[in-house]
């Protein structure tokens, strides 16, 4: 077991100091001992990131760590066994599936439960002529003899009564009906562990196994000795206590678990686009069935398996069901798609023919349990001061232990009433054992409340509550550690189109036929063959759509939030969508790329005429141009108008609109290829093009983002934009937003372009890197090439993406942020939390809650070590000197629940404050326990101890007991012992709250669950003393004792704020820890 450092305690910051936790801290590289700020490699809890961490480094740590009850403290960690397990069930399910499925289907038929909805599982076809069976045969099998038996795709639409174009009809009924002719698309959960099996684990812990057969011993002694009447109390007490701590820590575990399986059936729930009735409509995954027709994209999951019934270039990343890393070409001669694949590029569109368990997807999902396990850098660490403490805490334990050994069998220890126990030759073997048993159950509390099993599940605690209080805020964590490394972002690179903007977009300026028109939308002046040509190039080249509904109400325009703003310009310019795409044919597509900023598509006029569309990025579609239509319909060379074009592009981009050129070309139908495979592989021609128009497309700036960009600057958080946009758009957003300050700042290379930066050196680009604020006309590829720059330059860096090129920069950067509502399935998998509003100010948000989590762990690690430190000095300094301990076994075990699961629960919960953003972001390896916190525990804990030892040898005097009866005094001074210390941990816990303000009150009435968990613990301690004397060795306290112990509470407040005058050092205090043990490792290594 490694225990050269001790982690939480001696870890020290490489990003800067946290001296203020709430309030500022100290500028990097303040440190005079540089060198003790390094990763050591050789301290096993030392991890920068497990987000990627390697399974030995996480392996390592586990070995590494003093455990008690394993089962609790690692119930959240990664499961390493998992990939293993994933990959033997997925083999199975290949090569049995169709076993499995018939067992499942049996156990369902008995259960008549699925989840997310009771359903049974299909018993027959209903109106439908086509089997269920031979429908998921054919699927599962890829049997293509038996799709050309049934007519092909377009057979199967038939017999499944679904329209390959308009889809099912939009009503309630036939979605009811399909759901019991084939399956709904749902599988059914692996139950997750009942309450029962917490309290199972909750009580494997050792110490409290120990406590237990200590008790029963006790007991039976106890009975033996004194009769039931009063032999039972002292075993009893102790059994009972055990309980109370082992129900409290199961339900509070229990609670935990439902809010992640919440999270988790919440990730689970994807949306996506349906066609019903002709038009496209969104809904959850659970609700696609069987003859649904679904337009596939790039990114987007298979949401169920089925048929292609048309696509362009279309591949499949099958992955997730092969276990193979290859990319699969869709087309008519390999039609099956598979639930749970990806798509990888290209569009198309899909016939759903096996839903739930009747997919290979399913059977998988309904046969693995869902794994929330994941450790996080702070919870490694904390595991690592837990190590420490519990070292300390052991050793404690057998000085204690052997301490009251030594004084009893040297006759030393007397009863209250001043008779000596021990007496050899005297004292019987049951007398000696009953007293052993008390003295090694002693020694064993102290062990419960030394070691900390609750530290590391403090973090599970606080990220619980984070992501449940996060989803109201618009932030869905998939990943905890991004909850926690939020806190410690420098740096955020974000898209500028949907996270700054609103994404909703309209065409404001318009260039065509050769100049600008008066209104972006009026045909007026131009000619009809120009009209024509825009119009079926905007209707082929998309992949959205318009719906004339048949009530004859407004027409509904689906799409991105840009393919919409073209696709309604060109509709008030009179396209007839409808008609167009019925008199002309796509035979060959090249989807939008980010790479290339543009897509096109070949479209058969007739059965002669080829005309080749084009539309992207002005600058880029310009570049490809030799002519341009007038306003008369006629070609001219573009030689001439280059200049004004480019002008127009510049002007447009400059008043922050996203420009887009719309151009066109024909082509020979010979020189087109006749054979499929050839025809895939076909590079659309994009020179010779024919400019047709230039389009400016206004995306306003979100409210409050200026304002979100100005609280990130505050925090020393850095907000760069990296955008697919003209640099000119890129740089009057950034000035709007307040991203750039003025256009002084607006120079290389704070300003660049994705193409400049890519072809840098990697050494140039990491100098570069940290002058960068904004990158425009940027690809998928420079975005990762940037963050991996500023990661080499110690920066921890949040990006944020929405495509499927963006998931290798959401997957490298230390938190990747996906866009709930733009983003793709591909890049929502790639990423640690979601963005569901697709808001920057959000993403402010989820750095307020990183932040938190961290302030909130330091606040009860500040109270825990303080309850710690004052409890084992003051058992060790009376036992060493009387031979007794004033605090008893089940007095500890109260004080265990107080500090372990209540005060996790009061402190973990406090919600983020304003004040969190006014300091610069916390360090990788910045301390746990700040020089501010080390300074906080030792006066409120040297106070504590000072009071009660005091009380303890001079308390019958003070307390004016010394007339009473002797062993009646003792036990009045040993419950005031016991009560002034309980209340001091209750007013102790409010100054927690602060640890560097002086008015520890503020914002408290924000926190109920901390009141309630402050006036429990007070009401409790009330009904303690006073009600369960024998059981709690306590006895009634006068009012006057009542008062002087809250008044030896109530000192440690203005304690707390004469404390915090104290000035501390700037190095913190690990570093003066870590020097012994480095010291001790070199002469070791020498």
């Amino acid at each position: 077991m490694s225990t050269s450092s001790s982690n939480g305690l001696l870890l020290t910051s490489m990003s800067g100091r946290h001296d203020d936790m709430e309030a500022g801290s100290a500028k990097t590289g303040e440190y005079s001992d540089h060198e003790e700020l390094q990763h050591d490699p050789n301290d096993p809890f030392d991890l920068d990131n497990t987000k990627n961490a390697s399974v030995e480094s996480l392996r390592r740590w586990r070995q590494a760590a003093l455990v008690l009850n394993a089962s609790r403290r690692f119930r959240y960690t990664l499961d390493l066994n998992k990939e293993e397990h994933y990959d033997n069930r997925r083999r199975m399910i290949r090569a049995h599936a169709q076993v499995i499925r018939a067992a499942l289907l049996f156990k369902l038929a008995g259960e008549q439960q699925v989840a997310f909805g009771s359903s049974t599982p299909a018993a027959s076809t209903g109106n439908f002529d086509i089997d269920l069976e031979k429908l998921v045969t054919m699927t599962r099998n890829q049997n293509m003899s038996s799709l050309q038996q049934y007519g092909g795709v377009k057979g199967v639409a038939e017999k499944l009564k679904s329209n390959m174009e308009q889809g099912i009809e939009e009503d309630e009924k036939e979605v009811i009906d399909r759901k019991n002719a084939f399956g709904s698309n749902t599988y059914p959960k692996k139950k997750g562990k009942s309450f029962y099996m917490f309290l199972w684990e909750a009580w494997q812990d050792l110490t409290l196994i120990i406590l237990i057969i200590a008790a029963v011993t006790s007991l039976a002694l106890g009975i033996k000795t004194e009769g039931l009447k009063e032999g039972w109390l002292d075993g009893g007490s102790i059994a009972f206590a055990v309980l109370l701590v082992i129900i409290v820590t199961a339900v509070s575990d229990y609670r935990q678990s439902l809010q992640f399986q919440n999270l988790n059936d919440e990730k689970r729930n994807i949306q996506l686009e349906v066609m019903r009735g002709g038009r496209t409509v969104k809904i959850s995954i659970y609700d696609v069935v069987v003859g649904d027709v679904i337009p596939l994209r790039i990114g987007d999951q298979v949401p169920a398996d089925g048929v292609l019934i048309g696509g362009h270039s279309l591949s499949i990343d099958e992955s997730s069901m092969t276990g193979e890393s290859k990319i699969v070409h869709k087309d008519q001669k390999s039609p099956f798609l598979m639930s749970g694949c990806k798509v990888a590029d290209g569009v198309g569109s899909m016939l759903v023919t096996g839903v739930g368990i009747n997919t290979e997807w399913g059977l998988l999902m309904a046969s693995i349990s869902e794994d929330t396990g994941e450790e996080t850098p702070l919870q490694v660490r904390l595991n690592g001061l837990a190590t420490f403490i519990g070292i300390v805490g052991l050793s404690v334990a057998l000085v204690v232990l052997v301490a009251l050994l030594v004084r009893y069998f040297t006759g030393t220890t007397q009863d209250a009433d001043g008779t000596t126990q021990f007496i050899k030759g005297t004292t019987g073997i049951s007398d000696i054992v009953d007293d052993c048993v008390k003295i090694f159950t002693i020694a064993v509390t102290i062990v419960v409340v030394a070691v900390p099993e609750g530290l590391p599940l403090a973090v599970t605690l606080t990220l619980a509550y984070s992501m449940r209080k996060m989803m109201a805020d618009k932030a869905l964590v998939r990943r905890l550690s991004a909850c926690e490394t939020m806190g410690s972002a420098t740096t955020i690179c974000s898209d500028k189109t949907g996270t700054l903007t609103l994404n909703q977009m309209t065409v404001v300026e318009t260039y065509a036929g050769g100049s600008r028109m008066d209104v972006a939308d009026n045909p007026s002046g131009l000619h009809p063959k120009l009209v024509a040509l825009i119009s079926e190039g905007v209707a082929q080249n998309t992949t959205g759509n318009i719906f004339h509904p048949k009530d004859g109400g407004e027409v509904e325009i689906s799409g991105s939030p840009t393919e919409k703003a073209i696709l309604s310009w060109a509709y008030k310019l009179g396209m007839k969508f409808e008609t167009i795409r019925s008199e002309s044919a796509i035979i060959h597509a090249f989807p939008f790329n980010s790479e290339k900023k543009r897509g096109g598509v070949a479209v058969l006029r007739g059965d002669s005429e080829v005309f080749i569309h084009w539309k992207g990025a002005a600058e880029i579609v310009l570049a490809c141009c030799t002519q341009f239509m007038d306003s008369n319909g006629t070609l001219q060379p573009i030689d001439e108008q280059q200049e004004f074009f480019r002008l127009a592009i510049d002007s447009m981009a400059k008043n922050s609109l996203r420009c887009v050129a719309i151009a066109c070309r024909t082509h020979e139908l010979n020189k087109v290829p006749k054979e499929q495979e050839e025809l895939d592989k076909w590079a659309l021609p994009e020179d010779e093009l024919t400019l047709l128009a230039i389009v400016g497309i206004k995306d306003p700036c979100r409210p409050g983002v200026r304002e979100a960009v100005r609280i990130c600057t505050n925090a020393g958080v850095k907000v760069r934009m990296v955008t697919g946009d003209n640099i000119q758009t890129a740089k009057a957003i950034a000035l709007e937003c307040g991203i750039l300050s003025s256009d002084v700042d607006a120079v290389e290379p704070t300003i660049i372009e994705g193409k400049v930066f890519r072809e840098l050196s990697e050494k140039e680009r990491d100098q570069v890197a940290k002058k960068i604020t904004v990158m425009g006309r940027s690809s998928p590829n420079d975005k990762l090439l940037l963050v991996q720059a500023l990661r080499r330059n110690g920066d921890v860096v949040a990006v944020t993406g929405d495509g499927t090129n963006d998931a290798p920069a959401l997957h490298e950067a230390d938190i990747g942020l996906s866009m709930g509502i733009s983003g793709t399935e591909v890049a929502k998998e790639s990423s640690d939390i979601i963005i569901l509003d697709d808001n920057f100010a959000s993403v402010v948000k989820v750095v307020r809650w990183g932040r938190s989590v961290y302030a909130n762990i330091q606040k009860f690690i500040q109270f825990q070590l303080t309850v710690n430190v004052a409890a084992l000095i003051i058992n060790v300094v009376a036992a060493m000197s009387s031979g007794d301990v004033p605090l008893k076994a089940v007095q500890l075990l109260w004080v265990n629940l107080i500090m372990d699961t209540l005060g996790a629960l009061a402190l973990a919960t406090e919600p983020p404050t304003d004040h969190l953003m006014h300091r610069t972001p916390v360090g990788r390896r910045e301390p746990l326990i700040t020089n501010i916190m080390w300074r906080n525990l030792l006066v409120q804990s040297f106070y504590q101890v000072a009071v009660l030892l005091v009380l303890n040898f001079a308390g019958l005097t003070i307390l004016g007991l010394n007339k009473d009866n002797h062993a009646h005094a003792v036990e009045v001074k040993n419950t005031m012992i016991f009560n002034a210390f309980v209340m001091c941990q209750i007013f102790n816990e409010f100054n927690a709250r602060k640890p560097d303000e002086m008015n520890v009150f503020r914002g408290v009435s924000k926190n109920p669950l901390f009141v309630a968990i402050v006036g429990v613990t007070f009401i409790l301690q009330i009904l303690i003393v006073t009600f369960l004397g024998k059981f709690a060795h306590t006895v009634r306290l006068s009012w006057q004792l009542w008062l002087a112990s809250i008044v030896i509470g109530l000192v440690s407040w203005p304690l707390a704020i004469v404390g915090k005058l104290i000035p501390v050092p700037k190095t913190p205090m690990s570093v003066y820890f870590k020097k012994p043990f480095r010291k001790y490792r070199a002469s070791r290594n020498a």
